[in-house]
């Protein structure tokens, strides 16, 4: 995953008023939060945003879209670079683990407010959404051959079980916390596509 931006005085505008709208829109909904307060949290006028975006669905958007094309175009790289199926699939495993851990803003965006998005962006969301899905599912396949015609079943509860745990007190903020989780996600992972081949563990 990329490197989380830079102190406040380095981050650029953009990044900033999407890390903002991003954390109002998760916290209050897409609905509930309007220009003037983003602009606020980035310390520039509600105008002012529409020097960088058209409005607030351009933002919600951009976040959606862009994280689904992020997630599709890491995978694809993290795939290619592996050695082995195997080493891909932790690799895929590691890098939505980091994305569920660190960016759990992103993944209420999308459980809440996919609905508002017109409809042009909404399919392109769930088309890559849907690449980044027989992505999993084929290196599944390749690491379990006994998984069948269940991988793509296996491989969405395996995101759901990644994309939810984020959202619970154990993940809290203690120092080692984190990377305890992010082992502990992995394992369950695994044990849940070994378990759905019938591989055990």
């Amino acid at each position: 995953m990329p490197n989380p931006p830079g102190p406040a005085g380095t981050t650029p505008r953009r990044e900033q008023i999407r890390r903002e709208a991003a954390r109002l829109f998760a916290e209050r909904g897409f609905l509930g939060v309007g220009v003037d307060e983003i602009g606020r949290a980035v310390g520039i006028s509600g105008p002012g945003l529409y020097r960088h975006f058209a409005g607030k669905d351009a933002m919600l958007a951009d976040l959606l879209i862009g994280i689904s094309e992020r997630l599709l175009a890491e995978g694809r790289q993290r795939v290619h670079a592996a050695a082995d199926p195997r080493a891909a699939l932790d690799s895929l495993l590691q890098g939505h683990i980091d994305f569920a851990l660190d960016e759990s803003a992103l993944i209420t965006l999308h459980d809440r407010e996919l609905l508002n998005l017109p409809d042009a962006d909404r399919h392109r969301v769930r088309s890559l959404q849907r690449q980044y899905v027989e992505l999993w599912v084929g290196v599944a396949r390749d690491v379990y051959p006994g998984l069948g015609e269940d991988a793509r079943p296996a491989v969405h509860a395996v995101f759901g079980l990644l994309n939810s745990t984020p959202h619970s007190a154990a993940a809290g903020p203690k120092p080692d916390g984190r990377d305890a989780m992010a082992a502990l996600l992995h394992r369950l992972a695994l044990g849940a596509l070994a378990g759905a081949a019938g591989a055990g563990e």
